[in-house]
């Protein structure tokens, strides 16, 4: 049993991860831990042996949980403290565990446009910042002016826009910064107008996305000059089940490049099928699908 230090958050040992994420698959964490603030966070970083592995897990939007459980400990920034939203003139400030939904609506609230397309993205702003999230043709990359994190070894961090190097669902920041707070820039607009657009878009993905299935959303990147759920879809794998060790998963008759757990699917029967799609999809047309979504843990 790995040795862990006092918290004021929430510490859960052999926690079962699959109510935290939308899949509903996957075993469980050695240790889960909710820390009560950024500071609770910090303490805990520091006086953590650094041999001790660490995943920070946001809403479970974009993930697979294997099977087999997490190792060492999973940091999920879960509660009010985390989800904080300011406005000031035209810039917003969001906590890492703020929805990006919601971001999207403050933002409109104070009339500040440009963040509409975080109404499209069901994760946090903690993962947007990881992987430049975006739709309907806007990026992170596109309204962010600064975030700040920490290392994985307790001490702040600051990065400025420049310095993520964004580019296509990819920032070149490392990877083990747990991200805390975001400031974003918009522009000026009527509330009415800035919800109007919100409105557009949340619609829109009510109609072409599977948003009240067990699901990950996107499953993999747009390859350059393609769109994933046209490769799918024209490889025969639309409403096909596949399955490994369980009920089996399968890519969404509503959207092709959507996998859904129908219902009692296994986290391998889930990337089963997306390891069976990349491989199909590349002998048939030469193309390599990449993943968007991330595989976390043991099989």
């Amino acid at each position: 049993m790995i040795a862990l230090p006092e918290v004021r958050g929430k510490l859960l040992r052999n926690e079962p991860l699959a109510p935290y994420t939308w899949f509903r698959v996957g075993g469980a964490a050695e240790a889960l831990f909710i820390p009560a603030d950024a500071e609770d966070l910090a303490d805990f970083l520091k006086a953590l042996d650094p041999a001790v592995p660490v995943t920070v897990l946001g809403v479970g939007s974009n993930v697979i949980v294997r099977d087999g459980g997490v190792e060492g400990v999973v940091i999920r920034l879960a509660g009010r403290s985390w989800a904080q939203i300011t406005t000031d003139g035209d810039t917003v400030t969001a906590g890492a565990g703020a929805l990006d939904s919601m971001v999207a609506k403050a933002s409109a609230k104070a009339g500040i446009a440009g963040l509409e397309f975080y109404a499209g993205i069901p994760g946090t702003i903690g993962g947007a910042l990881t992987m430049n999230a975006g739709c309907y043709g806007s990026e992170t990359k596109d309204v962010l002016v600064s975030a700040w994190g920490l290392t994985q070894a307790g001490e702040r961090v600051d990065y400025d826009l420049a310095d993520f190097g964004y580019t296509y669902r990819h920032s070149r920041a490392p990877a083990d910064i747990i991200w805390i707070e975001a400031t974003y820039r918009g522009t000026t607009d009527e509330p009415e107008a800035v919800a109007a657009r919100i409105s557009e878009i949340t619609s829109r993905r009510e109609t072409t996305q599977p948003i009240r299935e067990k699901t990950g959303g996107s499953t993999f990147k747009n390859p350059k000059g393609h769109s994933s759920w046209k490769l799918v879809d024209e490889a025969g794998w639309r409403g096909k089940l596949h399955a490994e060790n369980g009920g089996g998963a399968k890519f969404s008759d509503l959207h092709s490049n959507f996998m859904i757990n129908p219902g009692e699917a296994t986290a391998a029967d889930i990337e089963g099928l997306g390891e069976a799609v990349r491989a199909d999809v590349l002998a048939k047309t030469g193309v390599q699908l990449e993943w968007e979504i991330k595989r976390i843990g043991r099989r």
